[in-house]
């Protein structure tokens, strides 16, 4: 469309076109244009409000402009925002003493995305592989599990087996080898003595929100001491809070040689993400062997020390506890009535829609007509992730408006 042709569009219709006109075809949206934000709540140009129960990946626990986290973002806007790591800065260090801490850890390494701490965990277990375990020269090999999502750059994808995220995108990445989720057996078969870590999320949010085995977390780590393989978990969807506990892994009392932190790690403000570990597998990484421009910079750092402090109270611990615990009770009424299934995990859900009713994203297309935002993923599974500051009467409204979808195609 031209651009002359665009100021005779209404507000949402012009930001569409604009949008699909000139910026890469890499998602599919839904078909509402948001201009503001605020707790649980986003408002399009067109002034119609929505319940955002996607969060942005669970980027946004806290909610949208969150106070606390404004107000410390617009404090360091005004005083310094990059000096990039050539230079000390007076919020760095404060930030990676408070991370450590929060996570159990000697210390930090920070980074910007989630995918770019994932890279970041990768290079540095190969790493600990030949500098302290002593694997042959160019042999380290990781072990992920299918169903995996961990990012979309080459490396990543080279060890996903989703066919959208793949094609076309080879030749890969070698070093990995994927066993299935939840399989001790395969896992334990997969480890020989070129294996340097086992790459894992502790809820795959991405393939639905889909739940361990009892069991599997701690025999995990018990597999991972045994043959001095370091246990790296994904935490960049699952962990500090959307769970009910600050890390998923925290349920069953296990902890990781390596935590991969990302998302609500820059409460919704600002891309932060992190590696933390203990000295004996950070302490691999050199000055020039890893680095970037914007990791650990002064904004990024001032905001990730607040999502900490935020993290130490507890509230929101509790308060996706207390999510959860309306949206299974809802949920559960609406099994068999179009829902086959219901996995619920703290403040996230994945539901499983019966595919003969509808799609996910036909799903989605209903619940955005009743002002709810969710994403569906996999054909007919839909997740759900509110930010924790949702009240009852909003986990009541997106469950209402799930019923009534359903009701449309005769199931309810």
């Amino acid at each position: 469309m031209a651009s002359a042709d665009l100021g005779t569009l209404t507000a949402s219709d012009r930001h569409t076109a604009q949008t699909e006109r000139y910026a890469a075809h890499n998602y599919h949206p839904l078909p509402v244009v948001l201009a503001h934000g605020e707790g649980a709540w986003v408002t399009d140009v067109e002034g119609r409000r929505y319940l955002d129960c996607l969060a942005g990946y669970s980027a946004l626990n806290f909610g949208h402009l969150h106070p606390r986290l404004v107000a410390r973002a617009h404090e360091q806007l005004g005083r310094l925002t990059l000096t990039s790591r050539a230079f000390y800065n007076d919020r760095l260090g404060p930030f990676s003493q408070a991370l450590a801490e929060l996570t159990g850890k000697d210390m930090v390494l920070p980074m910007n995305s989630g995918a770019e701490a994932v890279e970041t965990a990768i290079k540095v277990a190969r790493k600990w592989g030949y500098r302290v375990k002593s694997v042959d020269p160019g042999s380290a090999t990781i072990v992920t599990m299918h169903g995996n999502f961990h990012g979309r750059t080459t490396t990543i994808v080279s060890f996903s087996d989703d066919d959208v995220a793949t094609a076309d995108y080879g030749p890969f990445t070698p070093g990995f080898v994927s066993v299935p989720y939840g399989d001790l057996d395969a896992l334990r078969e997969a480890i020989n003595p070129s294996v340097v870590a086992v790459l894992f999320e502790p809820v795959q949010g991405e393939g639905g929100v889909i739940l361990p085995p009892k069991g599997f977390l701690q025999g995990l780590r018990e597999l991972c001491t045994e043959q001095r393989v370091l246990m790296v978990a994904d935490e960049i969807q699952a962990g500090l809070a959307r769970t009910g506990r600050t890390f998923a892994c925290d349920h069953v009392d296990v902890v990781p040689d390596i935590y991969i932190l990302g998302k609500a790690l820059g409460g919704g403000l600002y891309p932060v993400s992190a590696v933390a570990a203990d000295e004996e597998i950070l302490g691999v990484v050199t000055p020039g062997s890893h680095g970037s421009t914007f990791g650990g910079n002064p904004l990024a750092a001032a905001v990730g020390l607040e999502v900490v402090e935020l993290l130490r109270t507890g509230e929101y611990q509790e308060r996706a506890r207390r999510i959860g615990a309306r949206l299974a009770e809802r949920l559960d009424g609406l099994i068999g009535h179009g829902l086959i299934s219901a996995r619920v995990h703290g403040a996230w859900a994945g539901i499983d829609i019966d595919p003969e009713l509808m799609t996910g994203r036909q799903v989605c297309e209903g619940l955005l007509e009743h002002g709810v935002l969710a994403k569906d993923t996999h054909e007919s599974t839909v997740r759900f992730a509110p930010p924790l500051v949702a009240t009852d009467e909003d986990i009541d409204l997106l469950v209402d408006a799930l019923a009534k979808v359903l009701q449309s195609t005769g199931a309810v």
